[in-house]
């Protein structure tokens, strides 16, 4: 069933209006119209089924929908995962953002480190998180949520680091980087601690952390760790902890 996104809808509510881009979506490209059945979800965590009662012809312009009854979404998982991404090359970061949210993480937080190369700045005037916020609710959609994920604003490492922490930080560093002495354990590790009551995953850019990032992170309390002894792709990395933290905290 195609599923629409109406952040507006109220749980009180008998009917509900799409937004433009919506509408258009319903109408032009899904040449769907009065009378089809639909789902739509208000990002909260809602999720109806409904009917098209009106669509844009003569009378209106809007695409206007009858509540029928409740669906009930996908579950959320147990332990809110943030992941804190450095910002890759290319189109790298549209992947993991739609990754991400498909495995159920509850917020992106892009950051810029020193081997980024792109800065806090650049990613605004490109409009790079309000294209990584589309790519987000398209991956809602896919996935059968009914929460979007906050993307959030770019910020440098160091000022991420001086945020309100969450109840357990973790930094994945490359296994035994040469040159640098970072004393880190498994992530397997965590399967003797008790679940968080929610938690941050840090994942540096192509080439990896600088040891004066794995430092300062250590000094505010991040727990490094690795993901094995091979060395991982950067674009892989946060797909595969975000797995084996839901595995072990009981979500998969």
């Amino acid at each position: 069933m195609h599923r629409f996104f109406a952040p507006s809808l109220d749980a009180g509510d008998e009917t509900t209006t799409l937004s433009r881009d919506e509408a258009e979506h319903l109408t032009r490209v899904l040449r769907l119209g009065v009378g089809d059945t639909v789902a739509v979800f208000d990002g909260r965590g809602r999720e109806y089924l409904a009917r098209v009662t009106a669509a844009p012809g003569q009378k209106t312009r809007e695409v206007r929908l009858q509540l029928l009854s409740r669906i009930e979404p996908a579950p959320e998982p147990a332990v809110p995962i943030t992941l804190v991404q450095a910002v890759l090359k290319g189109d790298k970061m549209d992947e993991i953002v739609r990754d991400a949210v498909m495995l159920g993480a509850a917020a992106i937080q892009p950051i810029v480190t020193k081997r980024t190369e792109v800065t806090v700045a650049a990613l605004v005037r490109g409009a790079r998180v309000e294209r990584w916020r589309r790519v987000a609710l398209a991956s809602v959609k896919q996935s059968r949520r009914a929460v979007v994920p906050d993307v959030r604003m770019p910020l440098t490492l160091e000022t991420y680091l001086e945020e309100p922490p969450a109840a357990l930080r973790l930094m994945l560093v490359e296994p035994g980087a040469p040159g640098e002495s970072i004393a880190s354990e498994p992530l397997s590790a965590l399967r003797a601690d008790q679940a968080p009551a929610d938690a941050a995953v840090l994942v540096g850019p192509e080439g990896g952390w600088a040891s004066e990032e794995c430092g300062a992170a250590r000094a505010r309390g991040v727990r490094l760790v690795t993901l094995g002894h091979r060395t991982l792709r950067a674009d892989a990395v946060p797909i595969a902890a975000i797995a084996v933290l839901q595995f072990l905290w009981g979500d998969l």
